[in-house]
């Protein structure tokens, strides 16, 4: 499934619901999945984690299509490597991500 299939999907289960909250209230769903996916991550609760990795990227993504973005489109930020230097993999000198 692509990103754009994805995003398609979860707008078709959850639109109407969705769309019924404010942004904000879906960011404190977001939050609190990704509160989740750390808990799994520190038990090393595999089967957990795969719940939670798709439970965030179905609200971060119910997120983009509430305020108009298209994940698809969105992650072509990366597409040509690293924003910042361009590079596969980064050649940053400074080894965080905050590019």
């Amino acid at each position: 499934m692509t990103f754009a299939q994805f995003q398609t999907l979860i707008e078709d289960i959850y639109g109407a619901k969705d769309h019924a909250r404010p942004v904000g209230v879906n960011l404190a769903w977001l939050v609190e999945e990704v509160g989740e996916l750390s808990r799994a991550l520190r038990r090393g609760d595999r089967e957990a984690m795969a719940e939670e990795f798709a439970d965030v990227a179905a609200w971060l993504t119910t997120i983009a299509t509430q305020c108009g973005i298209q994940m698809e489109d969105a992650i072509q930020k990366y597409a040509r490597g690293c924003p910042k230097c361009a590079s596969i993999p980064c050649q940053c000198a400074d080894q965080s991500r905050a590019c």
